[in-house]
């Protein structure tokens, strides 16, 4: 169950103003079921169809995978403790080292992923990825975890950051939200891990919230609107979007760096998920490219399109 942190409502003249809260952690239960669906559905009709149904089958790998797991080990309350008094994600990235759980998600996802049809290429890196040592596969966790994925493994990495966002989706939903803190801008206070999108939604009963969400882990915190997630500046600031579109998914621009990352409005359209519709949207990403932007956001499917 998708569970929020600390959030009180304040009283105005208005009436009752619910605060957003900061932070919302995942539900891995469903969370990729319902990502495949929606790979699935933006498949139909789409220049990308097959990559698309490719991801579909990869996040339904994703969902079912964890049928066969083990729980995973949280955080220690001391860790989680010290975490939150120096401002810093309980879960370590930089020094991750893959446990047993870890490992057997990668073995079963990987078993689960090669009853799909996918391209030969798709087919070759599976193969290496299942053959590869356990030193190996940790140089590639680790590749995936500081976002410097190497251009020439791309399908191989892919097939590691699915893995890893089911075992970090599952850590992250062990914690209590209300132990989260701002650990520095559009930085996930749960991983480290910086965001796919971000959204605009209600949540916890506050209308129209911006929360950034994590490529890594999926955790969800509150962010100030018309504020870049690559700088933090809220100078120079500006919205593109695909004519046609709706205004449910927009380019948010930065011209103080010069990054630009997606935004989706969920209070129009609540079946947005920050994966599927981010890749789906690949159109937006080169309209917004030849004026010189730069993609500030994170998601390992975007790398191959």
């Amino acid at each position: 169950m998708t569970d929020f942190g600390s959030g009180a409502g304040s009283y105005g003249e208005l009436g009752t103003i619910t605060a957003p809260p900061f932070a919302v952690r995942p539900d891995p239960e469903t969370l990729f079921l319902r990502r495949s669906d929606r790979f699935r559905a933006l498949a139909d009709g789409h220049p990308l169809k097959p990559y698309l149904i490719f991801l579909a089958d990869l996040a339904s790998a994703q969902h079912w995978v964890q049928q066969e797991l083990p729980p995973v080990t949280p955080p220690e309350a001391e860790t989680v403790a010290r975490a939150r008094a120096h401002h810093m994600p309980p879960l370590d990235r930089q020094g991750f080292s893959p446990d047993a759980v870890c490992t057997a998600t990668l073995d079963r996802l990987l078993v689960l992923f090669a009853d799909c049809h996918m391209p030969d290429q798709a087919r070759t890196a599976l193969r290496r990825v299942a053959e590869a040592d356990p030193a190996s596969r940790t140089v590639m966790m680790r590749a995936v975890l500081a976002d410097a994925i190497p251009v020439e493994a791309i399908a191989e990495h892919v097939l590691v950051a699915a893995a890893l966002q089911v075992h970090f989706a599952r850590l992250a939903a062990t914690l209590d939200p209300k132990a989260l803190v701002q650990v520095g801008d559009a930085v996930c206070p749960a991983c480290g891990g910086r965001p796919v999108v971000s959204v605009i939604d209600e949540i916890g009963g506050a209308n129209a919230a911006r929360y950034c969400i994590c490529a890594q882990c999926s955790t969800q915190w509150n962010y100030v609107r018309i504020r870049c997630t690559s700088c933090g500046s809220t100078k120079g600031i500006s919205y593109q979007e695909v004519e046609g579109a709706g205004g449910t998914i927009k380019a948010e621009t930065c011209s103080e760096c010069g990054h630009y990352a997606k935004v989706l409005y969920r209070d129009k359209d609540p079946g947005l998920d920050p994966v599927a519709d981010d890749v789906a949207t690949l159109g937006l990403d080169l309209l917004v490219r030849e004026t010189g932007m730069k993609r500030g956001s994170v998601n390992p499917f975007m790398l191959g399109v």
